[in-house]
C-alpha cells in the first residue's frame, strides 16, 4: 500500500507539526504531548473544551482546535489512546479559573487514560469535568470498549459545547448542554475497504470484492454483521432505519442529518448518499434543518460513510449555528 510516510513512529507528531505550521497565528503545538492549543488559551471566564483521542480519525480532533470549537486536543498514536500523562500536562496547560472540559470517546482506553489524567489535575486544585460521547446505534460493545461507542456524533458535542463556553457558559452548564445533545444524537457506519494503518502498511481486515462491513467502527473493528455489496440507496434505508429507531425519532421532528466520509469516498458518492436521506427523512415526516456533508470522524482511507441525525430544538440549533474558526472548515 503506498502511502505519504517517512518513519512510521513519526507519522503523527509531523502532522502535528504540519498542522500547526499552516496556522501559527492560531495554533500552538508542544511536541512532548502531542499538544495542539489556540494561541489565546486558556482565558479567564473561559471554560477550556479538551478532546483526545487516537489519531487517524481526521479532522477529528486536531483539526477543530479553534474559536468556537476545540481549546485543544491531545491525540494518540494512529487508533491509539492518548497516554494518561499526555491528558494531565494538557489539563494543567489548559486549566483556566472556570474549569476544563474533556470530552472522551466511549472506548476503554481513552475513558482509562483521561479518567487518570483528571485525577491527576483535580490533586492540583483544577477543576475538571468529563463529558462521554457514545453515538454509535451498530453494537453495544465492541473489541474497544464497553457500551457504545462514540464516533462522528462527538462533532454536535463538541459544536455545542465550543459556542456555549464561547458565549461565557459555565463548567456545568456545558456538561448539560454536551449530556443533552449526546442524548439525542445516533450514528450508524457502513466500510467497503479496509483501512490501512501506516505503522502495519496492510489494511486491518479483509472485505471481498462484493462484501460490506455494516455497522463497522472508526477504527476498522467489526460492526453488525458482513453482508453482500449492494446499491447506495439500499445502503442508507438500511443505515437511516437502525438510527431513525434507535431513539427513536419520529414524524414532526427537525434533524441535523450528518453524511460523515471514513477516508477514502469521493464527496459526490457522499452527497449521493445524502439525497436518499433526506428524500427517506421527508417521507417519514422528519425536517432536515441543519445538513453536514464532508469528512468529520474518519478511519484513515476506509471507503465508506456514517449517517448521524440530531434531534434539534431551538437551543441545539442556535448553538450548531455559532460561527467557528479552525484549520479545517467543515462547519
Amino acid at each position: 500500500m503506498k502511502k505519504f510516510v517517512n518513519d512510521p513512529k513519526q507519522f503523527v507528531p509531523e502532522m502535528l507539526e504540519g498542522i500547526a505550521l499552516a496556522n501559527p497565528d492560531t495554533l500552538t503545538y508542544v511536541p512532548e504531548y502531542n499538544l495542539l492549543m489556540r494561541t489565546d488559551a486558556p482565558r479567564d471566564g473561559k471554560v477550556s473544551i479538551v478532546q483526545g483521542s487516537g489519531s487517524g480519525h481526521e479532522p477529528a480532533h486536531v483539526m477543530i482546535v479553534g474559536r468556537g470549537m476545540l481549546d485543544a486536543a491531545c491525540p494518540g498514536d494512529v487508533f491509539a489512546a492518548p497516554p494518561m500523562d499526555y491528558v494531565y500536562e494538557t489539563t494543567k496547560r489548559l486549566a483556566s479559573p472556570a474549569g476544563v472540559l474533556l470530552l472522551v470517546n466511549n472506548y476503554t482506553g481513552d475513558r482509562m487514560a483521561f479518567d487518570m489524567g483528571r485525577e491527576m489535575a483535580e490533586a492540583d486544585g483544577i477543576r475538571v469535568e468529563i463529558l462521554t460521547v457514545d453515538d454509535d446505534v451498530a453494537v453495544k460493545d465492541s473489541l474497544y470498549t464497553i457500551g457504545r461507542r462514540g464516533v462522528a456524533g462527538n462533532f454536535f458535542v463538541i459544536k455545542a459545547v465550543g459556542a456555549a463556553s464561547e458565549k461565557g457558559a459555565d463548567l456545568d452548564e456545558l456538561v448539560r448542554i454536551g449530556k443533552k445533545v449526546n442524548d439525542v444524537t445516533r450514528t450508524m457506519g457502513v466500510a467497503l475497504t479496509a483501512c490501512t494503518p501506516p505503522a502495519k502498511g496492510s489494511p486491518l481486515f479483509e472485505l471481498g470484492a462484493d462484501e460490506m462491513e455494516f455497522g463497522v467502527g472508526i477504527h476498522g473493528e467489526p460492526g453488525r454483521e458482513r453482508r453482500a455489496m449492494t446499491n447506495a440507496d439500499a445502503i442508507v434505508d438500511e443505515l437511516l432505519e437502525a438510527v431513525v429507531s434507535d431513539l427513536p425519532y419520529a414524524s414532526g421532528d427537525r434533524v441535523a442529518l450528518m453524511i460523515n466520509g471514513l477516508g477514502g469516498t469521493p464527496i459526490s458518492e457522499l452527497y449521493l448518499l445524502f439525497r436518499r436521506a433526506h428524500q427517506q427523512l421527508a417521507e417519514q415526516g422528519i425536517t432536515v434543518g441543519r445538513s453536514y456533508v464532508n469528512e468529520y470522524c474518519t478511519s484513515l482511507d476506509m471507503a465508506g460513510a456514517s449517517l448521524t441525525l440530531v434531534r434539534l430544538d431551538d437551543e441545539i440549533e442556535g448553538l450548531l449555528a455559532e460561527p467557528a474558526e479552525v484549520a479545517i472548515r467543515v462547519f
